[in-house]
């Protein structure tokens, strides 16, 4: 399966982008149930912890896996490319599900669907970087040339600095919801501290343009997918909160008003 897609790259891609458009549908009609959107309908669940955990650790170990087996070690962008992906994933493996508060639920379902993606996505990636003699037929897309030359590229400068920003802000914007309530608490509250003043979805913005900037840095059409992906599966969900936040915070929303996920477009 692995060489199949990896021979069929071209496909692969366009496979990927096509699906996440469907997704991107699907979703403002359907909510993932997990986090506020919770609910048994999902069938059987896991301990919220576990679930993130599932679901992330898979494209955090496979990457690695491609790196050792595929890459070119001499090749040092290959390797900041694999470190800057695996930071992400770190964090969002074996440091943000331990930091979550409370002993909420995930749906089996959606931990196994996020498990899928991830791998899927880890040879997304995995392939254009570390593989890219088996893609050389590819006819719509010309593979990059990684050298370290490519350190002082405009778009490996702008895009890391792209990056961490996008990082930064999901990391703050994750810490800001955590924190809403104090230990005992049970109300909710609308987030205002941080980039939660312009939207209600600071979060998933963070995530957003971290993966836009993956996507320049490496310059690469996967990287791009990527991003795409991204937003299809938190765009709509953004959406839900933005109305959900606008019932249950009616006053507060008009008296400081505030777009869904990206700061004053949308």
């Amino acid at each position: 399966m692995i060489n199949y897609l990896l021979n069929h790259y071209d496909w692969f891609l366009i496979g990927m982008t096509i699906t996440a458009v469907i997704v991107f549908i699907c979703l403002f009609f359907v909510d993932a149930g997990y986090g506020k959107f919770y609910t048994k309908r999902w069938g059987p669940t896991v301990n919220n912890k576990l679930g993130w955990v599932l679901m992330e650790a898979p494209v955090f170990i496979l990457m690695l896996v491609f790196y050792i087996f595929w890459a070119d070690k001499g090749n040092a962008v290959l390797f900041v490319f694999l470190c800057l992906f695996e930071l992400h994933y770190f964090q969002r493996s074996f440091i943000f599900p331990f930091m979550l508060k409370g002993n909420s639920r995930m749906p089996l379902a959606i931990a196994l669907m996020g498990m899928t993606f991830n791998s899927l996505n880890a040879l997304m990636q995995g392939g254009w970087l570390f593989q890219p003699e088996q893609m050389q037929g590819g006819w719509f897309f010309t593979l990059p040339t990684y050298n370290t030359s490519w350190f002082t590229s405009p778009q490996f400068i702008i895009g890391t600095v792209i990056f961490f920003a996008g990082m930064a802000i999901n990391i703050n914007s994750d810490h800001v919801i955590r924190h809403l309530r104090k230990p005992g608490d049970t109300n909710h509250y609308l987030p205002q501290k941080g980039l939660y003043r312009y939207v209600t979805s600071a979060n998933y913005f963070g995530e957003f343009i971290e993966w836009c900037g993956f996507a320049i840095l490496t310059w690469s059409l996967s990287g791009a997918v990527f991003a795409i992906w991204t937003f299809a599966n938190l765009g709509p969900r953004a959406h839900r909160i933005y109305h959900r936040y606008q019932q249950e915070f009616g006053d507060q929303m008009k008296a400081q008003p505030r777009k869904r996920m990206i700061p004053f477009i949308w």
